[in-house]
C-alpha cells in the first residue's frame, strides 16, 4: 500500500459552517491539497466545536481506519476551541514533533493549540481553522505523512 495513494479524512469543526453560517472555505482547501500531494479523501464531515463533539467524530473517523485524519478549527484560544482536547481523548500515542513543526512555520502558529498523534493505524493533526493557517501548517509536515502512515501500518519503506 506504501505506493498507492493514502486515504485521508477532513474534519472541519466549526460551530458557524455546522449552522449554515458560515463557508467551509477551509475545509475545501485541504481536501485540494491532499488531493494535489496524492492522498485519497474518502470522507469530508463537519461537526460544532467542543471537545465531545470532536471526539467523537474522531473516534469514528479513525474506527478500523488506516490512514490520515485532518481536522480543521478549534485549536485556538477562544472558549468554544476544543479541538486538541477532544484530539488528546482519542489519540494513543502523541506525535509532537509534527504539531512542533507546524508551529513553526507562522508566528502565528504559535498561538496553535493544535496536536497530532496515533489512534490505532490512523494519524490525526488538528489544524487551524483559517484556511490560510491550515493549509500553511498541512504543508508543513505532509512530505513526511506517507512515510509515517507506511511505517505505522507496516508497509514497506525505504526506511
Amino acid at each position: 500500500m506504501s505506493n498507492a495513494p493514502w486515504p485521508a479524512k477532513v474534519l472541519t469543526v466549526s460551530d458557524g459552517v455546522m449552522s449554515g453560517h458560515r463557508d467551509d472555505a477551509s475545509g475545501r482547501a485541504l481536501v485540494a491539497l491532499l488531493d494535489e500531494q496524492g492522498f485519497d479523501v474518502v470522507e469530508h464531515r463537519v461537526v460544532a466545536d467542543g471537545e465531545e463533539n470532536v471526539s467523537g467524530a474522531l473516534r469514528d473517523l479513525t474506527r478500523d481506519f488506516a490512514g490520515l485524519v485532518v481536522s480543521t478549527g478549534g485549536t485556538g484560544f477562544a472558549p468554544r476551541d476544543q479541538t486538541p482536547e477532544g484530539a488528546m481523548r482519542v489519540i494513543d500515542r502523541p506525535a509532537p514533533g509534527l504539531a512542533e513543526a507546524m508551529r513553526a512555520v507562522n508566528p502565528l502558529g504559535r498561538l496553535s493549540r493544535g496536536v497530532a498523534g496515533i489512534v490505532g493505524n490512523a494519524i490525526i493533526v488538528t489544524l487551524p481553522g483559517s484556511p490560510r493557517g491550515c493549509v500553511e501548517q498541512l504543508e508543513a509536515v505532509i512530505d513526511v505523512l506517507p512515510h509515517a502512515l507506511a511505517l505505522l501500518n507496516q508497509a514497506p519503506t525505504e526506511h
